[in-house]
């Protein structure tokens, strides 16, 4: 912690300050920040008079901020601390090559050649050597026994290499992911005032004394005490686990906490605390973010009984009792609740929802299933091998030949055994496909780094897989689909509907200048027009689009609301409602010079005209406005924009006179009404020229795109029209988000699925929906059972509120410009450039990933059935394998790693858009590709078992079979390993079509990965057999031989044809595999267990019955009880954590209200998810493995 770098400071507040130092020291910004409201604020006024005294402290403005001069930044840099959590230290190479030789199929073979090298350099003397049996004696010369030592030898070198090649994989794939972290960090900024100028920074430069400009939607990246706000609003139930949005006011509770989100109005603050004295980073420090957290056994028993005892105690717990105190108080709260807490709710939830956790990713699921199920098969041939060589043995010398067993023949009969279980040994790791998840991760890795130049900034590494399966996409309107650059192009105003921007002299003055100041002071003050970058581009936007487009027409109007806003600052507004998608307006309150009071109100020109009673006529004088002026104005005005797709908005304003007295401004219904309608403009956000294009790919690949947006139904319709989501003829339906809550509802006012289901299918535009239509029509799809395959829906969103449904979504896109903080924190995806059309570059890449896994399994399979079957029939009959432990690893490397790289970087085409989507049931081995497999597989075995019973034959060389123990290489053996490795590379090639292609070579040039691998392989190759000598078993070859190997090799390629002729619809014997695990399939008891877990992890399944989940929970608990004892001894953070919000519960249960919480006592599901992501999403952190954003699917 950095607070012993400023213990130094006098504490003492009247002293005067002296040059270069602050009036406060880092202690007691911390102790102020650790207090709420009005404790909290008598402690600021008591110290430091206000917020503008603690300004002056901290040697800072509240109008123009920090100097921002280098010296002064890096001071306060070495005082305060900067704003970034130290990162976890990564694993080193050495530590990630120690964990790759923890594979056991690696120590057994270790352990085996150990022994071999011992037991070759143990010479019996040579005349009872005679007495051991046939198979001991024979053709060795000297130097061939003293090369008895090579083959242990060369099996430990080829595990060191193995093993270097894993831990290189895993340390380039840490490196990347460390990469990806701080580009994302990199990617957030925030708005400070330096200079008198507002600037954005990186959020890692954010210096105690900062002045930060605080807005909707913004994830706060440090505490702060808040200086000036409008309707500010924050959600900490990151941080308190409070559900209800905290009112921030200077007069209550003006504390702003890290990591907390602001969920409505504007204001600004300045910064008392950063990085790790920040609440977020106090907490983070607390979970050992910082630290390693490798404990004693022990001592993670002792926290098991302890989290037992805590189970007990947990109904105990205060804040689960408050929270049934506040359930009993308010009814209304129900569904404010958290989903996660410890009622009977809960027990329900349970069981409606068959298994209420987040899968581990579906391709994920199926691989290790697979790998494992392979595995297993793989361990039952390679000990049949073993026994049946061990029996043959046995039998042959001491019962056929009948000698007696001699003391000094036993190490030379312990090296047959040896030899045995080095050959079943090999067997096995042939058998075991470990390439799988090393294929996985590559392709993924790969594809997240090509999908950042395709703007997708992928957070969830599994996202970018399940996208491949999407079958729905709920897009929003403006900004997706549209350019999100916004312009006025009509306007009604002075009782006239104009149908391009009118003249100001064609508008009465009075009007005129009502109209500019609306415009100037209601709209945000950070939304300005800025000019152009470029010398005759359009003028910089920045802010909110459709205040900008207000701003264009004020300055269209050749009036400057600049000098305006200059005159009024934002302090001298009395009171703002800010915009929320409850009230779709904004509104705001000046009072006049005369003590009256005067309100301006901008929204959706349906809901507003409804609370306007005047308007403003052609002379500038207002008039009465009844309900039969507003439907006329609606069929004449509105609706005809609308069908344009045009958004309307109303301008209207309200005097309050001073004679009343002042308003009761909290009770909104009075004060939003008896408004006068000053104009209704209609604006023009064109759609992107490249989006009718992409949703017709979207339709042709079988995904069906759905609009959701706040605009109305007709400017909705109108767009979908241009974009191609509807089509002229189509009997698909639009609603309104009123109209689709009324009949997804029963007369309880309860959602019902059958309802829903009724609805959805046909749905393609939901118009005038609230952020919970949203997430109710994501929720509904996903649940639905219509259709039988599960619907796989993405969901782009970039307002706060679209958080619950960009959560519930399989895939959440959130847009990278306009989106808010709190959106891209619940995001799987960022859009960079906020475009559809990347979205189906996402989609693309997502179908390659998976075919891109099945190309390697089909590769992988073939080798590992050919060479079992060679390896195991061979030892049986020749009571050696054909194939040796040293050629078996190098098969395996060349199958694994480079297979696996080669396979898992193919581009993506457009053709893989032409499919409908695989869904989440598919198989990961088709009947086609089994066929090519098996088929395959018959061809390589009819050739090797060929060569190796007539090879001697063909090739009129020496037999190579029944060779003794330390015989030299044959020509013949090396014919055959030579032909088996080239018809892999050759198959290599094959592979790369799995959909029963019959041209394998198209595109193959487009993928240097792959060519430089097939080419390296063969080089090595030939190396290995020229020059590998007695290590690799290997003889140099002639020209002629290796041309008939190659030969052979090639005929792979022949084959592939003719299998491809074969059509896959005759073979109906032939079954599928790969599927992953079906939800039904886990019993009841399993499900207890797992409740622990916050995701399924198939392989853990499959293997344990308990013992994996353990050591896997106990590092869970580990942290959790440093947080619980950390609080139990009673340190000075009591409030700053009264219970933690695990982030998995959102996953987990569907939150219906927009701004339902997510909070549990430490109790089974927290996690240190929610305190660590915070952290990383609101301090500048340099990467890390604690980073919670990317659940890697390893």
């Amino acid at each position: 912690m950095a607070n012993n770098s400023y213990s130094g400071v006098k504490n003492s507040m009247m002293e005067a300050n002296h040059d270069g130092e602050f009036g406060c020291t880092l202690k007691e910004l911390r102790s102020l920040m650790e207090l709420r409201g009005a404790e909290a604020l008598s402690k600021v006024g008591e110290s430091y008079g206000d917020s503008h005294g603690l300004c002056n402290r901290l040697k800072t403005s509240p109008a123009d901020g920090l100097s921002g001069q280098p010296a002064d930044i890096e001071k306060r840099k070495t005082v305060f601390g900067q704003n970034l959590i130290p990162p976890k230290k990564p694993k080193t190479f050495l530590q990630l090559v120690w964990e790759a030789l923890q594979d056991v199929t690696l120590i057994i073979l270790e352990v085996a050649a150990i022994i071999s090298l011992g037991l070759s350099f143990y010479k019996p003397p040579d005349a009872e050597r005679e007495h051991c049996g046939k198979a001991a004696g024979g053709v060795e010369d000297e130097n061939e026994s003293e090369a008895g030592w090579i083959e242990g030898a060369a099996i430990l070198l080829s595990v060191i290499c193995v093993v270097l090649v894993t831990a290189f994989n895993d340390w380039s794939k840490e490196k990347q992911f460390r990469g990806l972290q701080s580009r994302i960090e990199q990617e957030q900024k925030f708005t400070v005032v330096r200079g008198g100028q507002v600037i954005q920074i990186p959020v890692a430069e954010i210096v105690v004394g900062d002045i930060a400009q605080i807005k909707y939607g913004d994830l706060l990246p440090a505490d702060g005490v808040l200086i000036q706000g409008n309707d500010l609003k924050i959600d900490e139930s990151s941080l308190t686990g409070e559900s209800d949005h905290v009112k921030k006011t200077l007069e209550k509770d003006p504390m702003l906490l890290s990591g907390t989100h602001v969920m409505e109005g504007s204001g600004k603050m300045v910064v008392t605390a950063v990085g790790v004295n920040s609440q977020t980073g106090i907490i983070f420090t607390l979970l050992g973010g910082g630290e390693d957290d490798d404990d004693d056994e022990e001592e993670k028993k002792k926290e098991k009984e302890e989290k037992k005892k805590q189970k007990k105690n947990k109904k105990q717990d205060g804040s689960v009792e408050n929270r049934k105190k506040a359930k009993a108080q308010d009814g209304a709260a129900m569904e404010m609740q958290p989903l996660n807490s410890d009622e009977g709710a809960e027990a329900e939830e349970k069981k409606k929802a068959n298994l209420p956790k987040k899968e581990k990713s579906v391709l994920q699921g199926k691989l290790t299933k697979l790998a494992v199920q392979i595995g297993k098969a793989g361990l039952v041939m390679s000990a049949i091998t073993v026994i049946i060589l061990v029996v043959r043995f046995v039998i042959d010398t001491f019962w056929i030949q009948n000698l007696p067993w001699i003391k000094d023949c036993t190490p030379v009969y312990i090296q047959f055994f040896v030899k045995f279980f080095i050959i079943g040994v090999t067997v096995l790791v042939v058998a075991v496909p470990e390439g799988l998840p090393l294929a996985v991760t590559i392709s993924l890795a790969y594809s997240v780094k090509k999908m950042m130049n395709d703007n997708n900034l992928v957070r969830h590494l599994d996202a970018c897989e399940t996208m491949g399966n999407a079958t729905a996409i709920c897009s929003d309107k403006t900004g997706t689909l549209t350019m999100n650059r916004m312009t006025v192009v009509q306007a009604y105003i002075a009782e006239k509907h104009y149908k391009k921007v009118p003249e100001p002299e064609n508008i009465p003055s009075s009007s005129l200048d009502m109209l500019i100041l609306g415009i100037a002071v209601n709209c945000a003050y950070t939304t300005k027009i800025m000019p152009p970058e470029k010398e005759g581009g359009l003028p910089n936007q920045v802010g909110n689009k459709t205040e900008c487009a207000l701003l264009g027409f004020a300055i269209d109007l050749k009036r400057d609301y600049q000098a305006i806003r200059n005159e009024i600052t934002e302090e001298k507004l009395y009171k703002v409602y800010t915009f929320n998608s409850v009230r779709k307006s904004m509104s705001t309150v000046l009072k006049m010079a005369d003590g009256s009071y005067r309100m301006f109100s901008k929204g959706a020109s349906e809901i507003l005209l409804k609370k306007c009673y005047k308007i403003l006529t052609a002379n500038g004088e207002s008039k009465v406005f009844r309900p039969r002026d507003r439907d006329d104005m609606v069929k004449k005005v509105i609706e005809p924009m609308a069908s344009e797709g045009l958004r309307t908005i109303c301008l209207a304003y309200r005097d309050f006179p001073g004679s009343d007295g002042e308003p009761d401004w909290d009770n909104e219904n009075d004060i939003l009404t008896g408004l006068t309608c000053i104009c209704v403009v209609g604006i023009e956000d064109p759609v992107r020229p490249e989006v009718p294009d992409a949703i017709r790919k979207c339709q042709h690949a079988g995904i069906t795109v759905r609009m959701v947006t706040g605009d109305n139904i007709n400017t909705a319709r109108a767009i979908a029209t241009k974009c191609g989501i509807l089509q002229p003829g189509d009997d698909f339906i639009c609603l309104e988000g009123k109209e689709f809550n009324r009949r997804i509802r029963n007369e309880k006012g309860e959602i019902e699925q059958e309802r829903i289901d009724k609805i959805w299918p046909k749905l393609r535009v939901l118009a005038r929906s609230s952020p919970t239509d949203k997430h109710t029509l994501v929720k509904g799809i996903i649940d639905s059972t219509v259709i039988e395959q599960r619907q796989v829906v993405a969901v782009t969103g970039d307002g706060t509120n679209d958080g619950p449904a960009l959560k519930k979504a399989d895939v959440g896109f959130a847009m990278g410009i306009a989106g808010t903080d709190v959106a891209k924190e619940a995001s799987d995806i960022i859009l960079t450039d906020d475009n559809f059309s990347s979205i189906v570059k996402a989609v693309m890449w997502g179908r390659n990933v998976y075919d891109s896994i099945s190309k390697f399994l089909q590769f992988q399979l073939t080798v590992n059935v050919v060479a079992v079957i060679v390896a195991f029939t061979g030892a049986c009959i020749t009571q050696d394998s054909p194939l040796k432990a040293v050629q078996m690893l190098w098969v395996n490397l060349i199958m694994d790693t480079f297979a696996s790289l080669a396979l898992a970087t193919e581009p993506p085409t457009e053709s893989l858009l032409l499919r409908k989507p695989y869904g989440r049931n598919k198989p990961l081995i088709s009947r086609t590709m089994m066929k090519n497999i098996l088929g395959h597989g018959v061809f390589q075995l009819i050739i090797i078992f060929t060569l190796l019973f007539a090879g001697e034959k063909l090739f009129d060389i020496d037999n190579g079979r029944n060779a003794p123990l330390h015989a030299p290489p044959s020509e013949h053996y090396t014919i055959v390993f030579n032909t088996f490795v080239l018809m892999q590379l050759f198959n290599e090639i094959n592979a790369r079509k799995i959909h029963g292609e019959r041209n394998v070579f198209e595109g193959i040039f487009n993928n240097p990965i792959f060519c430089s691998i097939v080419f390296g392989t063969f080089i090595i190759q030939i190396v290995i057999v020229q020059f590998g000598g007695k290590p690799f078993s290997c003889v140099a070859l002639t020209i002629d031989q290796w041309l008939w190997c190659t030969f052979l090799g090639f005929g792979s390629l022949l084959w592939g044809q003719v299998i491809s002729s074969i059509p896959t619809s005759r073979l109906k014997f032939l079954k599928t595999a790969g599927h992953g695990t079906q939800k039904e399939e886990i019993p009841d008891e399993e499900l207890e267990e797992l409740e622990d877990m916050d995701e399924i992890d198939h392989a853990e399944r499959e293997l344990r019955r308990g013992q994996i989940l353990w050591f896997r929970g106990l590092n869970r608990i580990q942290t959790q009880m440093d947080v619980v004892s950390a609080f139990q001894s009673g340190t000075s953070f009591q409030g700053a954590l009264r219970r933690q919000a695990s982030n998995s519960s959102q996953q987990q249960h569907d939150v219906t209200n927009v701004s339902s919480p997510t909070h549990v006592a430490f109790t089974t599901t927290t996690t240190t998810a929610t305190a660590a992501n915070t952290a990383s999403a609101t301090v500048g952190y340099p990467g890390g493995e604690s980073i919670p954003q990317l659940h890697l699917p390893l």
